[in-house]
C-alpha cells in the first residue's frame, strides 16, 4: 500500500452545477481546492465505488444518473456516461460489491436499483424501479448486502423504514416480512449508517431530532430499536430538523447535524451493547444538510446550505468531541460532502 500523500474531498453545489474536488492535509486536516468541474443538471448525492474508481452522481435538476472515472492520482474526474431517471434522486449509494447502483427518490415515492456495466457506468433500464411511499430519502445494504433499507420520513412520508432482501447477484429486491418497521413515536427516519463490527444500524430522525439505534437481525433482516437519543440540549424548543448521519471509520464516534439549532451532535458508541451516549455540540455552518469525516476519522467537514461555506473540525480520538479549525469558501446549496483515500 502507497503511503496517503493527502485526502480528496469531493462536494456537490447544486445551484451552481459544479463538484468542487479538494485536497486535504491527512496531519492539519486543511483544505485547498484543486479543481471546479462544471456539472450541469443540479449535482446533489454522491456515491463512491468500492474500488475507487468510479463516483455515481445524482443530478437532481435534470434527474439523470453520471458515472465519473476517478483518476487514483489527481482525483480528477471524467465522465463515462449519464442514464435518465423518471425522478429527482435524493439518494445514491452503490451495494457492497460496486456492481448496483441504490437511489431514492423522495418526490416520486419510489426505490431504485442500476446495473453498472464493464465500463463503470450505470446502465438502463434499471434493475428495479419499485414504488415504497413519499418521502423516501435513503437506500443502503447492510454488511451483508443481503438486506436494504430505505428510510422514509414523517409528515410527509408514512414515518417508516422499508426492509427488503437484496439479491447481490442480479440486483433484485423483495419486500421482507414484515416488509416494513414503522416506529411507535412521531420520528422520521431519514438517512442511516451501518456499524462496521456490531449487528446494529442507526437512523436520523428528521422531524424528532434525534437518532434512533436498531438491532439488526442478521439472519432475517429485521430491525428491532433498542435507542432513542436527541441531537438537541435541553430545553430547546425552536424549529429544527435532522438531516445526514455518518460515524467514524473505528466505529467509536457517531455524528448528526440540526437544521435550526445549526449544530453537529457527537455521540460516543458502547462497543458491546451499540447504545450511544451524548458528548455535546458545536455550532456550525446554517442549515448544516450535508457532512462527512476524513477517511482516517480524524477530521469532518460541514457543508452550510445556506452560507455555501465549509466547517472543517478535529476529532478527539479519546472522546470524540469536535474542536472547529477553519472555515472555507465553498459554492451555492452545498448537497453532499465525499473524502477518500485515493493512494490506498
Amino acid at each position: 500500500m502507497r503511503q496517503s500523500t493527502g485526502f480528496h474531498m469531493y462536494v456537490s453545489y447544486q445551484d451552481d452545477d459544479k463538484v468542487s474536488i479538494y485536497r486535504v492535509d491527512p496531519r492539519s486536516g486543511g483544505v485547498a481546492l484543486q479543481e471546479e468541474m462544471a456539472m450541469a443538471g443540479g449535482p446533489a448525492p454522491m456515491a463512491l465505488s468500492p474500488d475507487q474508481q468510479v463516483l455515481h452522481v445524482g443530478l437532481r435538476g435534470s434527474q439523470h444518473l453520471a458515472s465519473y472515472r476517478v483518476n487514483r492520482g489527481t482525483g480528477v474526474l471524467s465522465l463515462i456516461g449519464a442514464v435518465p431517471l423518471q425522478g429527482e434522486p435524493v439518494y445514491v449509494a452503490t451495494d457492497r460489491t460496486g456492481r448496483f447502483v441504490l437511489s431514492a427518490y423522495y418526490y416520486q415515492s419510489t426505490a431504485a436499483v442500476h446495473a453498472v456495466g464493464t465500463d463503470g457506468a450505470a446502465t438502463l433500464p434499471p434493475v428495479e424501479w419499485r414504488m415504497t411511499a413519499h418521502g423516501a430519502h435513503a437506500i443502503r445494504t447492510d454488511r451483508s448486502n443481503r438486506f436494504a433499507f430505505v428510510p422514509h420520513i414523517a409528515n410527509r412520508g408514512p414515518n417508516a423504514i422499508f426492509q427488503f432482501r437484496f439479491d447481490e447477484r442480479t440486483g433484485r429486491l423483495t419486500p421482507n416480512t414484515p416488509d416494513r418497521y414503522s416506529p411507535t413515536e412521531y420520528l422520521g427516519p431519514r438517512a442511516l449508517v451501518f456499524h462496521p463490527t456490531l449487528d446494529t444500524v442507526y437512523f436520523s430522525d428528521e422531524q424528532n431530532s434525534s437518532v434512533t439505534g436498531y438491532q439488526l437481525d442478521p439472519s432475517l433482516g429485521t430491525l428491532t430499536p433498542f435507542q432513542t437519543i436527541s441531537t438537541l440540549p435541553a430545553g430547546y424548543d425552536e424549529p429544527n430538523t435532522c438531516s445526514q448521519i455518518h460515524m467514524a471509520p473505528s466505529g467509536k464516534f457517531l455524528y448528526a447535524p440540526n437544521r435550526g439549532h445549526n449544530s453537529v451532535a457527537s455521540f460516543t458508541i458502547d462497543a458491546p451493547s451499540g447504545r450511544l451516549t451524548a458528548t455535546g455540540r458545536v455550532a456550525t455552518e446554517p442549515v448544516p444538510r450535508a457532512f462527512n469525516l476524513d477517511p482516517s476519522g480524524h477530521f469532518l467537514y460541514v457543508g452550510g446550505l445556506d452560507s455555501g461555506r465549509l466547517a472543517s473540525y478535529r476529532i478527539d480520538q479519546t472522546s470524540g468531541e469536535l474542536t472547529p479549525l477553519e472555515t472555507y469558501e465553498g459554492g451555492r446549496r452545498p448537497m453532499w460532502v465525499l473524502l477518500a483515500d485515493l493512494s490506498a
